[in-house]
């Protein structure tokens, strides 16, 4: 069972004020290319491991961004993280259908 969910929003600047949709695409293809457990929600995609595997997600995420030509990101970042184990399922298995 993984120990860490680690929830990111990325807000990528663009050049010429482009869309950023673009941009958070890419992010998001980083971390389905990672192979780890992960969520897209509306306004963050939430991912589940362990805590070195998805800070170097995240670290990929970056650089991915400013080789995709974003001049700098902001990037919001929620970290649960029980030695005993945590997963997605089990913290929203009560409001699933």
């Amino acid at each position: 069972m993984a120990h860490t969910l680690l929830s990111i929003q990325v807000i990528p600047k663009t050049p010429n004020n482009e869309d950023s949709i673009p941009y958070v695409d890419r992010a998001i293809e980083v971390i389905q290319q990672s192979g780890v457990k992960y969520e897209v929600h509306p306004l963050e995609t939430t991912m589940e491991g362990e805590l070195e595997e998805l800070l170097d997600v995240v670290r990929r995420m970056h650089t991915a961004l400013v080789e995709a030509g974003s001049p700098s990101i902001i990037s919001q970042i929620k970290i649960a993280h029980n030695p005993r184990g945590i997963s997605m399922e089990r913290l929203t298995e009560k409001y699933r259908p």
